[in-house]
């Protein structure tokens, strides 16, 4: 028995070889590209099978899949330090993961919730939230993923990553799980509305408020023309918030999907401008009258990355339209895709809204690099019935610097700006300092 483990053992080995990618020529990059050149030099890949070993430019091919990802986030752990991969390069899996740990002081004003998020500014001050201390490891994930090339379906991608934000922020909770096969995606997946590429990197969990981000069950066509221009048009699950009060209006079932798409133009790495739409039914009952309702929302947004100097990069995002809140940011934490309407018992309708973000990133080297980001939320109110309590206007501010002394060990340190604004004119503010730990493996 234990001379068969022996020679099982020995087989294995003989079919399993650790390859080192070959170093790569930065001379001409960026430091955003330096980054992620010094990121797949630190893979670690093992082949596994027999035959005559793949070409280095096809390992180079199904090493850069674990990159190409438009949706993935700043947030979102790196490709998997150690990648298991056919002979031929027609196959990859790697099991990864992020262990992030990140801690805040209140001063000034507090937010008691993890994320920095301006809504929940008590307006007006509370003396007994002026300051407040917490941490969380609720960023820290696991993932796997397996691509491969088929000459059916060309190219596909199995991702699933959970990360500990639930109960309790150590609850084990679903983040992502979808397949991509060839132009097409099908799962549990970042919504086609965002761009998580303009969104400004932060320490904060919550991110300026004026973003649009959501994560949805999903169908998404993605199609690349040339080097410079793309589509995609996706249908989503909806699930809508709606402002019913169960006496003059009731909450419905959403019986509709919600319909996204973008077109994009690129001109280099990473550095585009996209114009995303979408169009959504949202349903309640009018219990004064008796009688369903279905209002249309819709949403538009134009966001942008691009670096007009070698060490610097802009970011930027506008979004506006009616009866899209749970998208975005702040006016996702109440229920803002329909409220009622002033003089009319009974009446729902989609109000507009307006979504700003922005900022900047400077990189003092490949590994040292700062950010900037400015967010502001705007509810307007128009035919609306509102207490002048209610909120009207969010804003936002961060500034940060990260370090990242080996490709997958990162430590930042952050501040917070945020402010309330209600229609009767109170407002509030709250300052915040974050940190954080992060490795990648």
């Amino acid at each position: 028995m234990m001379t068969r483990l022996v020679g099982c053992l020995g087989a294995m080995l003989f079919t399993l070889s650790a390859f080192g990618e070959q170093p790569i020529n930065k001379s001409n990059m960026t430091p955003e590209e330096i980054r992620e050149a010094n990121q797949q030099e630190s893979h670690k890949i093992v082949f596994v099978g027999n035959g005559e070993q793949a070409s280095a430019d096809s390992v180079a091919r199904a090493v850069r899949m674990f990159y190409a990802d438009q949706y993935r986030h700043f947030k979102d752990p790196l490709a998997p330090n150690f990648l298991l991969m056919s002979r031929d390069a027609n196959i990859a899996m790697g099991i990864g993961g992020a262990v992030r740990m990140r801690g805040w002081a209140d001063f000034n004003g507090s937010i008691n919730a993890n994320g920095f998020i301006p809504y929940l500014i008590p307006v007006p001050s509370d003396p007994t939230q002026r300051r407040r201390i917490g941490g969380t490891p609720g960023g820290t994930s696991l993932f796997m993923r397996v691509i491969g090339f088929n000459t059916l379906i060309k190219t596909f991608n199995a991702y699933i990553q959970a990360d500990f934000s639930g109960p309790g922020n150590v609850g084990f909770k679903l983040k992502k799980a979808y397949v991509i096969m060839s132009d097409w995606t099908v799962g549990y997946a970042t919504t086609t509305f965002a761009d998580p590429a303009a969104e400004v990197p932060t320490i904060d969990g919550a991110g300026p408020n004026g973003e649009a981000s959501k994560t949805a069950m999903l169908v998404r066509w993605m199609h690349d023309f040339n080097s410079h221009w793309s589509m995609a048009a996706s249908v989503e699950m909806p699930s809508s918030q709606v402002d019913a009060d169960g006496t003059r209006t009731q909450v419905l079932n959403d019986w509709m999907p919600d319909y996204v798409a973008f077109g994009q133009y690129s001109w280099a790495h990473g550095q585009h401008v996209r114009l995303s739409g979408m169009m959504r039914t949202i349903p309640y009952r009018d219990l004064v009258t008796g009688v369903n309702h279905n209002k249309i929302g819709w949403g538009a947004q134009l966001s942008t990355f691009l670096k007009p100097a070698n060490p610097l990069a802009i970011f930027g995002i506008v979004n506006y339209g009616e009866g899209y809140g749970s998208y975005m940011g702040d006016l996702s934490v109440g229920n803002y895709d329909l409220v009622p309407t002033a003089g009319h018992p009974g009446q729902l309708h989609a109000p507009r809204s307006l979504g700003i973000s922005g900022g900047l990133r400077y990189s003092f080297r490949p590994n040292v690099y700062a950010c900037a980001a400015y967010g502001q939320a705007r509810y307007y109110n128009h035919d609306s019935e509102y207490k002048s309590t209610d909120y009207r206007i969010g804003r936002y501010f961060a500034a940060n610097i990260f370090w990242e002394p080996t490709p997958r060990l990162q430590a930042g340190i952050e501040y917070l700006w945020g402010q309330r604004n209600n229609f009767d004119g109170n407002h509030n503010h709250a300052n915040r300092v974050d940190v954080l730990f992060q490795f990648s493996f």
